[in-house]
């Protein structure tokens, strides 16, 4: 039996061996990702007072009507918008009609004097004769009963004296307070008519200012707490959300609640230097009502979401591996938020770049420290 040439067939399988050895010698090893680089911080926990936003209006801490207790034609007024301060002149009415009836009571005043002084010595000649039995009894009852009769038309003429007295002096309108006329003072040479439904000027005081708010009555014991506790002064927010530069403090709460509603009426008071706030503006008071004593923060951009709108934090072990981990939130607090679980202080998180790790596994990432705000 004659055997096969080995020599032969080894290099046929060499060659059928070789272009599958340099097919797979071409082709590299797939690489892992390089790690992503995070921005991080460690968590502390921190004491918050907790506070409720409100709506509310600003009104002016007094409002002064001025309205005329006499008639007569204007002759001076003041600046709309002005200041003025308690006791300056704001109004000036012609005096000439109220000059002329004192005048006229002034003299019904002089014939009543004159009538008193003379039923007195009537009186008295009567009484002399009586004592003579000059005269009858019921003369001298008379003339007694004439006096009495001078002596109440005196008084009554002297009490028409100081009517017209105090109508010359109301005939000049002062400012019962300090503060500034609002719009809508009545005009040079128009009349003034007591009783009127419009009065002559507003003065309102704006040093300080009330806010009337309008909260929940199922918060007021909160809020009356914290207040009673001192956790800090009302924070006024304007329209553009900035902070008023001065605080309010609560000084008032209705004691009824609007059954409607189920809201009850607080006023806070405003310093206002520079007249920042003014009657009729909507701002928004926040309003202090607890505490947190060891309250967890992160910047709000540190928050992610996923696919259902659930909240989540990226948290970097001490391997620098990083995963996306469900919290629940609670207050927002100026461009922070509380971790109410999920998240203890110590743990370290990303606060910067923490969108690109995905969900699911933890991945392999590097850190540089970055600041929590």
């Amino acid at each position: 039996m004659t055997c096969p040439p080995v020599l032969p067939l080894l290099l046929l399988c060499a060659l059928i061996a070789t272009p599958v050895f340099r097919l797979t010698a071409g082709v590299p090893e797939e690489e892992s990702p390089p790690p992503l680089r995070l921005g991080i911080a460690t968590v502390t926990a921190e004491p918050v007072v907790l506070s409720d936003t409100v709506p509310g209006r600003v009104a002016a801490s007094r409002r002064v009507e001025i309205r005329p207790q006499v008639g007569g034609l204007i002759l001076e007024r003041p600046a709309e918008g002005g200041r003025v301060a308690a006791g300056d002149v704001l109004f000036r009415l012609d005096p000439a009609p109220l000059s002329a009836e004192l005048a006229s009571a002034e003299a019904v005043l002089a014939r009543a004097l004159a009538a008193r002084d003379q039923a007195r010595r009537a009186l008295g000649r009567s009484e002399t004769l009586l004592a003579r039995d000059v005269t009858s009894a019921e003369k001298t009852e008379a003339a007694r009963s004439d006096l009495a009769l001078a002596e109440a038309s005196l008084a009554e003429a002297q009490a028409s004296v100081e009517r017209r007295r105090l109508d010359l002096q109301q005939a000049t309108l002062k400012a019962p307070i300090t503060g500034h006329v609002a719009a809508g003072v009545a005009e040079i040479g128009t009349l003034a008519v007591p009783g009127a439904d419009r009065p002559l000027a507003v003065v309102q005081d704006l040093d300080r200012v009330h806010i009337d708010l309008r909260l929940p009555a199922t918060q007021l014991a909160a809020i009356r707490a914290a207040a009673a506790a001192g956790l800090g002064d009302v924070e006024i927010l304007g329209d553009d959300a900035q902070p008023h530069p001065a605080r309010g403090r609560l000084d008032f709460a209705d004691t009824v609640i609007d059954p409607g509603t189920g809201t009850v009426t607080l006023r806070v008071t405003v310093a206002n230097p520079g007249l920042a706030l003014l009657p009729g503006q909507y701002v928004r008071a926040r309003l202090p009502r607890g505490v947190l004593p060891a309250a967890v923060l992160v910047p709000e951009e540190a928050v992610l979401r996923d696919s259902a709108g659930g909240a989540q934090i990226v948290v970097v072990s001490d391997g620098n591996r990083a995963e996306r981990r469900p919290v629940t939130l609670g207050e927002r607090l100026g461009g922070r938020v509380i971790v109410a679980a999920g998240l203890r202080p110590g743990e370290t998180v990303a606060v910067l770049g923490q969108d690109r790790v995905a969900e699911g596994p933890a991945v392999a990432v590097t850190t540089t420290p970055a600041p929590i705000r």
